[in-house]
């Protein structure tokens, strides 16, 4: 009985079981295995390890016997799924490799008999699985079960429908993993039997037909293999449509999801047949009688399609109607939605009350539809859409053009830009003045999604009407969660503009006094989403925001010290980021007086937390930080207070467990929780506990940062924590958090070196060692290329900081593995070149690949900065290991323009950097005609990069530049006489062509000759420079040292320039 949990207990009972009369026993124990009362089962469950333990064979035995002899069809089965999870879990072949070939064999005979043999279906079904299981995962080859397949082809040819869908079964099973090559062998036979079982009579039959017909597709490697299933497809599609006449969803909806995975993994096996595929596929969506499960799987079959960019791009957009049919039906998706009186309630658990699956379904569809297809597809298909909507009485039908404008907007984002900007204001203006609530609360979510996917041009175009909206939408106190949901759009639209502009200049008294306002109403949600605004207000204002400081500030203060309890929780961290937004917007000198009492009531707050609130945790973090970087040293004596649990959060493990995926956990609907499924494991990550992490490691990069030497206690001990996490494998911001922080902590521990810590440089030398390694170990494994690019940045900032440090073996390696980034690089770049040659791909496609490779243009940015760090440290030393690099850069002056930017830079730091003893004069003849064509081009980046280069050269290559100078003052006079050249736009190229003019004067008189003069008076004119603060300084010293040497180029013959050049100074010391 229940006793039996005590380990003695399970010894004898294992004894029992595996003793010569053990059978009855161990049909008791499945029988256990099965018991509704916990105890019981628990100790059925830890009797059955032990049999696993003492004996496999023993206990395999016993399963097989049960299996093969027990009168009982349950107890059958269940043995059958014992077996299966055994050898499942039988990772390392413990198991199966204890047992004697005799007993293998027999394991491999019985099961097949019993498949033979067994009438029962839940017997036989089960028997299948474990025969896979044991043929894939344990054996790994067909090779090894060499009875297996000539077993399959029997049961094939018996004709008996039992034994055509048990081995239809066993074929999709064996060839879901890649189909071996003892099957290959076979395909015409198989391609016969999958032919025939498509068109059986059973609806059983073709349904398993159905599956291992989809693995085959999906799985064989070559295309012609592939091409001879083509004749099968419609014959599956006749399989769906049967079980969909004959009203048998639950087969369709497997059937289905057995299309989404060939349109996963082949989109261009379907291409032939495309139209009648779709077609039909279409009118599953479309048919309102169906389940809507049904139509929802239908739907992810299509957008899977559109979303084939690797594999069959443009190819959707082929199809005439596909978009407007799609699209119209996914709108009617969008009407599952109920006026619930709970919605109204303004509590947070109600906010999705009275909406269906298909709303849930429909949002994400238009999301992905949208960002598939482009704008291009899109918005012609929604203007004669939506206006229909928008005029219809049904209030549902007026929410679904406001949801589905905030869906799409992300996707046709270019098209809505250049023509949709107004249009799209109108509509979520129509919306906030409806007379029903829902519309007006999906008005403000449109509002909202749109400022943050069009800002900020949405909001410098309609804040005159976007701004007046919302604070009117506030004042509908009857419909509080609209009043909570304006405030939400509100933050997006502050948060979207740099207030530099001053555009929420006008509309700060009427915001800031109405939000003051709705922090008095009662419900809950409508204050934390005022304080939530007010805060981002404050913001964007920056020290204008100073004028409102006395009177926020205290009552922020109240919110923080007044409420204890735990329904308030959400409302104090509001408001704590709140307040140090405030601070940091009106500045040090402000917040000073508050400071402290503004700290004693977070250290309180931060006692009275409870350890398991992520919410408060994570606000309090980050207000800290803000603080920190409002008061800058003066923030030091709180660090004892704040530390600590900063540290405690950066240390957390990530919270992972890994169960059977059959098992249900409980946690599948908590959205703190994400669950992936591998195999027959569910792994579930608490996603809760890695923001929280990630959270406090970018909190310590910025601490490190801002209090550089003062941050000295902690130096050693936040570099052992974030040294390891450069390689956390569940979250990539940490990753990224530490891969920033690591050049900051040796910034940080030189400059405490310097401050006279008590240390010397040998420390921040073993500090540099603890970190180098583990970060050039992590770029080699990195599978994110943002993380990548941090990493690579991080590296570039080590190398300027503490390069002289660096042992030179540690060097060779830095080249290496800036050389591996450059290579996988290039490798992704022409994997996605190999898109141009698909038979669909088209303009958008073509501008889609542009985008992607965009991000290859960042890694080669921060592999040209860290080569530029190289260069600057060790000078012409690791030319000849920066000469690998050329053959790539030289492709880039070929490629976009922020390809050639990036090359052109690179050439500049070469020249710039490694021309002692005439080292680079080699690199003038082939990069000095880019420089001079690129210094014309009609671009600004380019403009400048290659002006600067020019300069670059006039002072670093000496005479072997003599000959090229004439043309390259011709090109600098051209550039300044360009009609943009004193435009605010063009100032940054401009003082760099300014600068290289005086590089040219100064450093090639000779061979500029007798232009000096009417050259010096031109780069005078153009004194003083403000743009460029670093061109702007060179350029002044210079003009001093002119002046000083008497150069009548500058001065003019009879000095008649020197009042100019006096204004020049004057100004120059004004600013």
């Amino acid at each position: 009985g229940a006793g039996m949990a005590a380990a003695g207990g399970v010894d004898a009972s294992v004894a029992a079981v595996l003793g010569p009369d053990g059978l009855q026993h161990f049909e008791a124990l499945l029988a256990a295995l099965q018991s509704p009362d916990n105890a019981h089962r628990q100790a059925a469950e830890a009797c059955l390890e032990g049999c696993k333990q003492a004996s496999p064979d023993g206990c395999l035995q016993r399963l097989l016997q049960t299996l093969r002899g027990s009168q009982n069809a349950s107890s059958r089965a269940h043995s059958a799924v014992l077996m299966r999870r055994i050898l499942a879990r039988d990772l390392d072949l413990a198991v199966w490799g204890a047992l004697s070939p005799q007993a293998q064999a027999a394991v491999k005979q019985e099961l097949l008999l019993s498949l033979k043999e067994e009438e029962e279906r839940v017997v036989w079904h089960k028997v299948g699985d474990t025969v896979a299981v044991l043929a894939t995962q344990v054996l790994g080859e067909v090779a090894q079960w060499p009875e297996l397949l000539g077993f399959l082809f029997q049961c094939v040819q018996s004709g008996q429908e039992r034994l055509l869908e048990a081995s239809l079964g066993i074929f999709a099973e064996l060839v879901a993993m890649g189909v071996p090559p003892e099957l290959v062998q076979q395909l015409e036979t198989l391609h016969g039997v999958l032919g025939h079982c498509l068109g059986h009579a059973s609806a059983q039959v073709r349904a398993a037909a159905l599956r291992a017909s989809a693995n085959f597709i999906r799985e064989l490697e070559e295309p012609k293999q592939r091409e001879r299933f083509q004749d099968l497809l419609p014959h599956m599609m006749r399989t769906l449509q049967a079980s969909l006449q004959s009203g048998d969803e639950s087969d369709a909806q497997e059937a289905l999801e057995m299309f989404i995975e060939v349109a996963e993994a082949q989109p261009r096996f379907l291409r032939r047949q495309l139209p009648t595929i779709v077609a039909a596929m279409l009118q599953v969506v479309e048919a309102e009688a169906l389940d809507s499960d049904t139509r929802q799987l239908a739907a992810e079959f299509l957008i899977t399609l559109t979303e084939a960019r690797d594999k069959a791009p443009g190819m959707m957009r082929k199809l005439p109607d596909f978009v407007q049919r799609l699209f119209a039906c996914i709108m009617t998706f969008l009407l599952d939605v109920e006026d619930d009186p709970q919605w109204h309630v303004a509590e947070e658990e109600y906010e999705t009350s009275g909406e269906g699956e298909l709303y849930d379904v429909g949002q994400e569809c238009l999301d992905r539809l949208a960002i598939a297809m482009g704008g291009n597809s899109i918005m012609p298909v929604a203007s004669q859409v939506l206006p229909a909507y928008l005029q219809d009485a049904d209030w549902r039908k007026r929410h679904a053009v406001m949801i589905s404008l905030a869906q799409i907007a992300e996707g046709c984002q270019k098209v809505m830009l250049k023509q949709g900007i107004s249009s799209a204001t109108d509509i979520c203006l129509m919306g906030i003045r409806d007379q029903h609530p829902k519309v007006r609360w999906a008005a403000c979510q449109a509002l909202g999604q749109l400022s943050t996917d069009l800002g900020p041009d949405l909001q410098l175009q309609e804040h005159g009407r976007i701004v007046p909206a919302l604070l009117g939408a506030m004042d509908d106190a009857p419909n509080p969660r609209v009043q909570a949901h304006a405030t939400c759009a509100l933050v997006n639209v502050s948060g979207a503009v740099e207030d530099e502009d001053g555009l929420l200049t006008p509309y700060l008294d009427a915001l800031v006094s109405k939000l003051l306002t709705l922090l008095q109403v009662p419900q809950k949600m409508v204050r934390e989403g005022a304080l939530t605004a007010l805060a981002s207000i404050a913001d964007s204002a920056k020290e204008q925001f100073e004028k409102y400081y006395a009177t926020v500030v205290p009552i922020l203060m109240h919110i923080m010290t007044s409420t204890t309890d735990e329904q308030h929780q959400m409302l104090r961290a509001r408001a704590v980021e709140c307040i140090s937004l405030v601070g940091m917007a009106v500045g040090k000198e402000r917040f000073r007086p508050d400071a402290k009492a503004v700290m004693e009531a977070l250290v309180h707050l931060q006692n009275n937390t409870k350890e398991d609130d992520d919410t408060t945790t994570s606000y309090m973090l980050q207000a800290w930080t803000r603080i920190c970087k409002c008061l800058g040293e003066e923030f030091v004596p709180f660090l004892h207070v704040v530390m600590p649990p900063l540290l405690r959060s950066a240390q957390l493990e990530a919270d992972v467990t890994v169960t059977d995926a059959e098992v249900a956990t409980g946690n599948e609907d908590d959205e703190d929780v994400e669950c992936i499924v591998l195999g027959d494991k569910k792994i579930t990550i608490r996603t809760s506990t890695l923001e929280e992490k990630a959270t406090a490691c970018n909190m310590l990069c910025c601490y490190v940062q801002e209090l550089q030497a003062a941050f000295y206690p902690y130096i050693e001990q936040v570099v052992s924590i974030l040294t390891p996490l450069l390689k956390f494998y569940y979250h990539e911001e940490v990753r990224t958090a530490a891969a920033n922080a690591i050049p900051e902590l040796l910034k940080a521990s030189q400059k405490a070196v310097e401050r006279g810590c008590g240390q010397d440089m040998g420390w921040v030398q073993k500090m540099l060692e603890f970190t180098l390694k583990p970060l050039l170990d992590a770029m080699k494994i990195e599978p994110e290329i943002a993380v990548l690019v941090a990493q690579v940045e991080a590296l570039s900032e080590v190398i300027s900081c503490c390069g002289s440090l660096v042992p030179a073996a540690s060097i060779e390696v830095v080249f290496q593995r800036l050389g591996a980034t450059v290579k996988d690089s290039a490798e992704r770049r022409k994997e996605r070149l190999e898109r141009q040659h698909a038979e669909d791909f088209d303009e958008e496609e073509q501008e889609a690949l542009e985008e992607e490779n965009e991000v290859e243009d960042e890694v080669m940015d921060s592999v040209a900065d860290c080569l530029g760090a190289l260069l600057r440290t060790f000078h012409a030393g690791v030319l000849p290991q920066i000469e690998q690099f050329l053959p790539e850069f030289s492709r880039m002056l070929e490629g976009t323009p922020n390809e050639k930017r990036i090359a052109i830079c690179m050439v500049d730091d070469i020249i710039e950097h490694a021309s002692e003893g005439g080292a680079t004069v080699k690199y003038l003849q082939p990069f000095l005609p880019v420089l001079l064509a690129n210094c014309a081009a009609d671009d600004e980046d380019l403009r400048q990069c290659s002006a600067y280069g020019l300069g670059v050269c006039a002072s670093a290559l000496g005479q072997a530049f003599g000959p090229a100078a004439p043309q390259t003052a011709q090109v600098l006079l051209q550039c300044l006489q360009d009609p943009r050249a004193r435009e605010r736009d063009w100032a940054g190229a401009t003082d760099n062509v300014v600068s290289a003019l005086g590089k040219l004067l100064e450093h090639q008189a000779a061979a500029v000759g007798d232009s000096g003069a009417q050259l010096g008076a031109f780069w005078l004119s153009f004194l003083p420079i403000s743009h460029d603060k670093d061109e702007a300084k060179q350029v002044h010293e210079q003009l001093v040292r002119f002046v000083e040497q008497r150069d009548a180029r500058i001065l003019g013959a009879q000095g008649e320039h020197l009042p100019g050049i006096v204004g020049v100074m004057a100004a120059v010391l004004g600013a």
